[in-house]
Formats: structure tokens, C-alpha cells, sequence
């Protein structure tokens, strides 16, 4: 094992998300995942033989134990995010937690108070902010070349039973606000500026999985832009997130990885970063920083602004 990379579990790895961080990080050559955590052993074995990790072990804990882990990403149900990124930075370990940070305001602060009190690298997984497709526009944002008048964003899944990216049965519910508005927010608050006003309406709670199926968002920032945010569990059609950026020189539309302008004519943006993969990006920002010693882009001090805006819309929805 050589001590110049960085050494990672990755928990939660044979969940949908746990196996894309396991694709991207097989491309970094700085990274060496050395174990792997699920909390059953027969498909955390098969996932741990499918990527080559030597160590394949179940529950949470055994990763924090171990003198082989530097870092660890959590790709684990939503409500534990919090208290097990915490853990990871108290057992002195840098750490990327799968977005969101938490599910509650409260949680998502005393996380970051955590990280602040910690000199290791604390991240979320706002994948948005990676994806090659928004980094184009960023660009040309910083550059002065683009202005974000308004973001017209759907949120699509077609979700009535508890299922996860890959249509397995799950164990805990998703939702809407705290993690699929989540990407929104941040990513609004990363092109336009600082949010300044935020409104939510929600329709009907499932009976049976205790959540609003449908929802939409009005977002304001402190340069004038304003976003619109549909979501909805509801959808029978093509599922994820599409994005339209209305700019007073252009217009994009963003489908993850791939962007074309108003007219729906694809734009290239193979040139725009070392991977097409968002995830993979996010991963490298993740090793990158570690080794440099500096802040990650999406660190918890750049994102909690957006869970204090979700726990502001919350309250409102409540």
C-alpha cells in the first residue's frame, strides 16, 4: 500500500450512490479505497470483490476504528448524514457526506460546528456544483460573460413506493425538500449570489410514506435572479433534474452531465474538466484537497447557507 495516497472507505457502498463514488474514485490515481461498509455482509463482500478492495466490513463503526482510513464517504440513509459525519471528524478523519448534510437545521449547525473545531477536510456531495454542464456556465459567470436572470428548475421522479436510483427497496424515505431541493438551492446560490428571499408550497402528505409528493420553490438572490423549483414524486416520464438558466446573453438548458443552449442544440463540454462525471469530479475535489491542505469547494461552510434557507422554507411549510 502506498502512503502518498489517500486512503478512503466508502460506507454504504453497495447503495446505488455508494457504487458511483466507487466508479469515480477507481479513476483517481491519488485515491486507494481500502475498505468498504454496508450492513449486510453478503452484498458488501460482492461489492468489495466487484471493485478489488482488500476489506469488506459490516456496520459504520468498524471503518472509524481502523489505521488504514484517512477519509471516508458516506453514502448512507439521509438521517444518520449528521451524526455520522460528525463521528468521522471526531475520530480524526476527513470526511465527504453524500448531500444532504442533514435534515434538520439544528443538525446541519452542530455539523459545521464540528468541522470548524476540526483541521480535517469536511465536504458534501453538491454534486451540482461539479457537474460539467454547471461548471460551463460558472465560468462564464466569473468570466462576466453570463448573468443569471432566472433558473427554471424540475425536480421529475415517478416515486410512490420506497425505492432507491436503482428501483431496489429501501429502508428509509427520501425527500423532496431536504434533499432533492438541496441540490437547487445551493447550485441557485452558487451561480446568482447570496439567497435573500424563499417561499414553499407543498400539496397533499402520502398516507403511507408521511411525506409531500409534490412541491414548488421560489427562490430570490441578492443580485435580482430568481429561480423556480418544481419537484414532484408524482411523475410518470423521464426522471431527474432539468435545469434552464435564462441570462441576458444566453439561455441554457443543463440535463446532468450535458448542456445545450436555448434552441436545444447540444454544447460541448468534454474540454471543461479531466471526467464527464460529476460524481467523479466531486471525488477528485474531495483527494484534491486533502492532499493540498486547503478547503474543498461545496466544504460545510460554503453549503450551510442552503440548509439554512431549506430549514427557513420548512418552517414556512409547516
Amino acid at each position: 500500500m502506498s502512503s502518498d495516497k489517500v486512503r478512503i472507505a466508502v460506507v454504504g457502498a453497495a447503495g446505488a450512490f455508494g457504487m458511483k463514488h466507487l466508479d469515480g474514485l477507481a479513476n483517481i490515481p491519488d485515491a486507494e479505497v481500502t475498505v468498504v461498509s454496508g450492513t449486510r455482509p453478503e452484498p458488501t463482500q460482492a461489492v468489495a470483490e466487484r471493485y478489488g478492495v482488500p476489506h469488506a466490513v459490516v456496520g459504520f463503526d468498524a471503518v472509524l476504528e481502523r489505521d488504514d482510513v484517512d477519509a471516508v464517504i458516506l453514502a448512507t440513509p439521509t438521517q444518520q448524514h449528521a451524526a455520522q459525519t460528525q463521528a468521522v471528524l471526531a475520530a480524526g478523519k476527513h470526511v465527504q457526506v453524500e448531500i444532504p448534510l442533514a435534515d434538520s437545521q439544528a443538525d446541519a449547525e452542530a455539523t459545521l460546528a464540528a468541522a470548524e473545531a476540526s483541521d480535517r477536510v469536511a465536504m458534501v456531495g453538491h454534486t451540482r456544483r461539479f457537474n460539467p454542464s454547471h461548471q460551463l456556465v460558472h465560468h462564464r459567470i466569473l468570466a462576466g460573460e453570463f448573468a443569471v436572470q432566472q433558473m427554471d428548475v424540475q425536480t421529475y421522479f415517478f416515486r410512490r413506493t420506497n425505492t432507491n436510483a436503482k428501483g431496489e427497496a429501501r429502508s428509509w424515505t427520501d425527500h423532496l425538500l431536504w434533499h432533492h431541493a438541496a441540490h437547487t438551492v445551493d447550485l441557485f446560490a452558487y451561480q446568482a449570489g447570496r439567497i435573500v428571499q424563499a417561499n414553499a408550497i407543498q400539496g397533499p402528505i402520502h398516507p403511507d410514506l408521511g411525506i409531500a409528493m409534490d412541491m414548488s420553490v421560489q427562490l430570490k438572490s441578492e443580485s435580482g435572479a430568481i429561480c423556480t423549483l418544481s419537484l414532484s414524486f408524482n411523475n410518470d416520464g423521464p426522471f431527474g433534474t432539468f435545469f434552464r438558466y435564462i441570462g441576458d446573453t444566453e439561455t441554457y438548458l443543463a440535463r446532468y452531465d450535458d448542456l445545450y443552449n436555448g434552441r436545444d442544440e447540444q454544447i460541448d463540454v468534454s474540454k471543461v474538466a479531466v471526467s464527464m462525471n460529476g460524481i467523479e469530479l466531486q471525488d477528485r475535489e474531495f483527494v484534491a484537497a486533502i492532499r493540498e491542505g486547503r478547503e474543498p469547494n461545496s466544504s460545510l461552510r460554503q453549503v450551510i447557507d442552503c440548509y439554512r434557507v431549506l430549514g427557513a422554507l420548512e418552517e414556512q411549510l409547516a
